[in-house]
């Protein structure tokens, strides 16, 4: 249990995808104008991450690694495979089969959601921190599902927590006396470094 809630407190805020790596920039920067839109977004990203990154663990671990056919070949035959190669279209592949069930589940049930999201909705498939979220699973080795669940759930959170809080900040914006070379992008960049700086301090946090 506590190896679960370590994974799940690091990669909210310690390993933040937004603040420690700067990863899915481009829908943080596009769809936090609005903290209906971005809480919509940040969820749908939550899902996606929540299934994405245990499914991709088990095709890591039952299919693609060295001899991780065993378990349908036997261990001598299988210890001559190895479908690493494979594991980037494989993750690609199952990201995009996600995102399309989001799609059409927010299309259905909040149309609304749907319109003001736009593009950047099926633009999840090629969201780095989804991508990210998979390989970080492949290169961090954990040792079983629950694992690499927690730590999907919580790099989804972590990134709705930076979408979200941005947004919130950009609505306070509009109402201030930004000099105008930094209204638009640049507060916003300028209000994300200082969050970043802020979420830095999660570090020295000992679990």
């Amino acid at each position: 249990m506590q190896e679960y809630l370590d994974i799940f407190i690091k990669s909210i805020f310690i390993d933040n995808m937004v603040f420690a790596f700067f990863l899915g920039m481009c829908s943080y920067l596009a769809v936090s104008k609005t903290v209906n839109t971005a809480m919509g977004l940040g969820l749908a990203v939550i899902f996606v991450l929540g299934i994405t990154v245990p499914v991709n663990y088990l095709l890591e671990n039952y299919i693609l690694k060295e001899g991780a056919l065993g378990w349908l070949l036997g261990q001598e035959e299988a210890s001559k495979i190895d479908l690493s190669f494979l594991s980037f279209i494989m993750f690609i592949a199952v990201i995009a089969s996600m995102v399309q069930l989001v799609e059409m589940i927010v299309e259905k049930f909040t149309p609304s959601l749907y319109a003001s999201l736009g593009i950047f909705l099926p633009l999840i498939a090629v969201n780095c921190a989804i991508l990210g979220g998979a390989l970080f699973m492949q290169e961090r080795e954990y040792t079983n599902i629950g694992e690499a669940t927690v730590f999907g759930l919580g790099s989804g959170i972590g990134w709705l927590l930076a979408i979200v809080g941005i947004a919130a900040i950009r609505e306070k914006i509009r109402y201030s006396d930004v000099p105008a070379p930094l209204r638009g992008l640049g507060i916003t960049f300028i209000a994300t470094g200082l969050m970043g700086i802020a979420f830095m301090s999660f570090m020295g946090i000992k679990l």
